[in-house]
């Protein structure tokens, strides 16, 4: 039984580069992953958010990358490259936000051992990922649109890859990226590795599996699609016009990063005004901010510049901001998946959090559709 990262097979470097992160013992899905990934089998991995599923796969997949004649650098010098021909790992992301969360913790676990990372996103110029893609990377971290048109224009070449990984892959079906994945997939080498890590393994997932995936091993990691334990959720009925009240009078009551999302961008830009015009430091996040000010949004977010994140659902998964203290739904999403991935960026790494959601008359459907996927009604206060 793994317990900690020692009980793993994992050289000296990787352990070190794994402390040098802050890692103490791997979470569940970490403990169970990382062997048969280091066997070089195909695996499945299904797990809350929240729950360390991005290091689950990065950690052996570097192992994997610097194994086999790779040079370690010197301390006092810069890292050795690893890859000459072209990139050995591909991970597919369905947002920028989460690629860019990606990237940084290949960075962070690699970086050392001379593992270099390129990230290809939308919303960028083709010019610095150009650069990017003529230092040799190893890993490609990208959006599926992004890297389908890098192959269409022979900027990439997937041939020499040896491992994939689709990261929530039920969010990037949904949002429909299924032709480019599969396309994608069509011209990696059919020897390739194959990694699928989702939070919810809806049909058209399995489907997915069963095409590109060869005897997977599948771990799942507790109650899936439904809230991590430690969060207390508490719900408010309150009509539309009652609701930037409310979250004032719950900002000035209680300390802590707060994220809220809202259902449509001029809401959100309408609410971030309200809570600045409050005395709050506060700021913004959905597709109509270019993508350098999502970055800094994030950036200000994470280190806590700003105290209060206002946001729509391109923020619901793959925002690892650890010191999240209280998620608010200002308006209720549309799925009860969607419900758990936003109160999901709350109460990370096994800490405890809050989520309260505001339910308009006019949402009752939603809450109904909530609370009947949870099993039980959210606490009304």
């Amino acid at each position: 039984m793994v317990q900690t990262f020692s009980d793993l097979a994992l050289t000296p470097a990787m352990r070190d580069a794994i402390a040098r992160a802050g890692y103490s013992t791997p979470t569940p899905i970490q403990a169970q992953v990382i062997g048969p990934i280091l066997e070089g089998r195909d695996v499945i991995g299904c797990a809350q958010t929240g729950t360390g599923k991005t290091a689950a796969f990065a950690i052996p997949m570097i192992e994997i990358l610097t194994r086999g004649g790779a040079r370690l650098a010197p301390a006092d010098s810069r890292p050795t490259r690893l890859s000459a021909a072209g990139p050995r790992a591909l991970v597919l992301a369905p947002t920028r936000e989460l690629a860019l969360q990606i990237a940084e913790t290949f960075d962070t676990l690699g970086r050392a051992q001379g593992v270099v990372t390129v990230v290809l996103i939308g919303g960028e110029s083709m010019g610095p990922q150009l650069s990017g893609l003529q230092r040799r990377p190893d890993v490609i971290v990208a959006t599926p649109g992004r890297l389908f048109d890098h192959v269409e224009r022979r900027t990439l070449g997937l041939g020499t890859l040896r491992i994939v990984v689709l990261d929530e892959a039920d969010r990037m079906l949904d949002m429909g990226f299924a032709p480019q994945v599969e396309r994608i997939l069509r011209v990696t080498p059919l020897d390739r590795q194959t990694l699928c890590f989702s939070a919810t393994m809806p049909t058209a997932v399995e489907m997915l599996v069963r095409r590109h995936l060869v005897r997977p091993v599948r771990v799942e990691v507790g109650v899936i699609a439904k809230p991590v334990a430690k969060v207390t959720q508490v719900l408010y009925q309150a009509p539309i016009q009652q609701k930037t009240p409310l979250l004032l009078k719950l900002l000035g009551e209680e300390g802590g990063q707060t994220l809220v999302f809202t259902r449509t961008k001029h809401r959100a830009d309408r609410v971030a005004r309200a809570v600045g015009a409050a005395g709050h430091r506060v700021t913004r996040l959905h597709a109509d901010r270019s993508m350098s000010q999502r970055r800094e949004a994030l950036d200000g977010f994470r280190s806590g510049r700003y105290r209060v994140l206002i946001a729509t659902d391109i923020a619901a998964r793959g925002i690892d901001v650890p010191a999240i203290a209280h998620v608010v739904n200002f308006d209720l999403p549309h799925t009860a998946e969607d419900y758990i991935h936003r109160i999901g960026r709350t109460a990370r790494a096994e800490a405890s959090g809050r989520a309260t959601s505001f339910a308009a008359p006019e949402e009752h459907e939603q809450l109904r559709t909530i609370e009947r996927h949870l099993g039980h009604p959210v606490p009304r206060h």
